[in-house]
């Protein structure tokens, strides 16, 4: 991994209308050219949540632009080659993914979807907010990594890590 590319991330969830758009507009800020962030989805919903985009136009993101698109388009041979993968939804880390070509990095982010919960208006938006937050601080700490300066092994362990921060679904192993 060196400093003076540009890694390709892709952000999977199975509707690919909330967690995975949230992601892919803050890493491509935050990343501030040096990523360039991607999201999809197993079964795609075919549309954006628009709580999710009316959450990252609060929070001073990109909000335009995005759709709901399968994996599949990013497992075609003129598709990016991605440098990592991250699921962020427990349905899609439990999926038989497509190869992905150039063996990308991959780790488990799984966070709570904010489009399953129910009641008024300001808890659905109270849900967005806090998977924003949440995804937000895993990308700050994953942009934290010296990517150009620690081996694949490390790196890996470091991604698990940050797909263990708070919030998270997965459950730790032997857990029942």
């Amino acid at each position: 991994m060196t400093i003076d590319r540009v890694y390709n991330v892709l952000f999977l969830c199975t509707a690919n209308s909330s967690r995975s758009i949230l992601a892919e507009s803050i890493l491509e800020t935050e990343g501030k050219g040096r990523f360039k962030a991607f999201s999809a989805g197993s079964q795609p919903k075919g549309e954006v949540n628009p709580l999710a985009l009316k959450e990252l136009q609060a929070l001073g993101y990109p909000a335009t632009g995005f759709r709901s698109k399968s994996w599949d388009e990013f497992a075609e041979p003129d598709a990016p080659e991605m440098d990592f993968i991250f699921t962020v939804c427990d349905t899609a880390h439990g999926e038989a993914c497509p190869v992905w070509i150039g063996h990308p990095m991959t780790a488990h982010w799984g966070v709570e979807d904010p489009a399953a919960v129910e009641g008024s208006e300001v808890e659905k938006g109270r849900a967005f907010a806090q998977t924003a937050r949440l995804l937000k601080n895993r990308i700050m700490a994953f942009l934290s990594l010296p990517l150009s300066s620690i081996d694949k092994l490390a790196l890996e362990q470091h991604l698990r890590q940050i797909g263990a921060m708070e919030g998270t679904t997965a459950k730790p192993a032997g857990a029942g």
